[in-house]
């Protein structure tokens, strides 16, 4: 009897002492926030989300999955409700989107905000307000999947189409002319060496006295340089002299401007009466030509004057004088 006593003491110990490891577990894990309630309504696949996934907003914890369904409201689509702190600040442009951990394949909610509205998001455990669930990367990956193989594919007939043995042997033809090539330039660079050995060596040779030739040549050509510059001084002395106060240039002008002059008082004084001098003489000569008209066609003026003459016979007025009859008789 007395062992079953201590066998009974000895489990409700054990007993009593697991219930306060759980008492004090819960006490340490409990859950004292705050939390409301959110839809998320995808028609994408959410493998790899279970039921208490965790929700991060930019990183931080900020809640669980509370469940996945179908959604009831649009037909096809699935159902995630999940439950955040309500010091997250949600607004309409936040938007979820799933986030896998490494290569587990385990997948949590991402809650992010693109800052396009600042108008907060009421919470409503009754009726929840729905967050947009945008498809995560692996889902465009899976979207554009096809794109991608096509794409790989394309490039893939591209390489063996490059491989091909037609293109092959063209590789091959172009190493072997690159070979050839490679020869004729071995064979050029020793040409060249012989070359440099056999025919520049005594050009450099030469070099020298060309070279003291051309020191001659360049003080010959310094010493017409300097009779050169000797000349332009003289031509500049020369130059000087003509333009100087008084020189040449100086008495030509003075000289031109004389002779200007005269040519106006010629002009104004002298031609003005030789003109006259020539009417008057055309005037002359006019009447003299006149009397000697007059001379010509009635020479007796000279004897009685300028009267008019008696016309003779055949000139109009001519009268015939009468005659007595015994003059006419006879």
């Amino acid at each position: 009897m007395e062992n079953k006593a201590h066998a009974f003491v000895a489990g409700a110990f054990v007993i009593g002492l697991i219930g306060l490891i759980v008492a004090l577990v819960l006490w340490f894990t409990r859950d004292t926030a705050v939390r409301n309630i959110y839809e998320l309504s995808t028609s994408d696949a959410v493998s790899g989300l279970q039921p208490q996934a965790t929700v991060r907003y930019r990183g931080i914890a900020v809640g669980k999955v509370a469940s996945i369904d179908f959604d009831p409201k649009i037909r096809g689509n699935v159902r995630v409700r999940i439950s955040v702190d309500q010091r997250v600040p949600l607004t309409k442009s936040s938007y979820a989107a799933l986030s896998y951990q490494g290569v587990t394949g385990l997948a949590s909610i991402a809650l992010n905000d693109d800052g396009a509205s600042q108008e907060p998001l009421k919470p409503d455990n009754d009726d929840p307000p729905r967050i947009p669930l945008k498809p995560s990367t692996l889902a465009k990956l899976q979207e554009r999947g096809e794109a991608i193989l096509e794409k790989v594919e394309e490039a893939t007939d591209k390489v063996n189409a490059m491989v091909s043995p037609a293109n092959q042997k063209r590789v091959a033809d172009a190493l072997e002319n690159i070979a050839h090539a490679a020869e004729s330039a071995n064979q050029l660079t020793k040409r060249l060496d012989l070359t440099i050995k056999d025919g520049l060596t005594p050009a450099l040779q030469a070099i020298p006295p060309l070279a003291d030739n051309a020191r001659g040549t360049l003080g010959t050509v310094k010493q017409a340089a300097s009779d050169v510059s000797r000349v332009a001084n003289n031509l500049n002395a020369s130059v000087t002299r003509l333009n100087a106060e008084g020189g040449a240039l100086d008495r030509l002008a003075a000289g031109t401007e004389g002779l200007t002059q005269a040519m106006d008082s010629f002009n104004t004084t002298t031609l003005p009466r030789v003109n006259r001098v020539a009417d008057d003489t055309a005037h002359a000569v006019r009447r003299l030509g006149r009397a000697a008209d007059n001379i010509n066609e009635n020479p007796q003026s000279l004897l009685f004057g300028s009267g008019s003459s008696l016309p003779g016979p055949g000139e109009p007025g001519f009268a015939t004088p009468d005659v007595p009859a015994t003059a006419a008789r006879r």
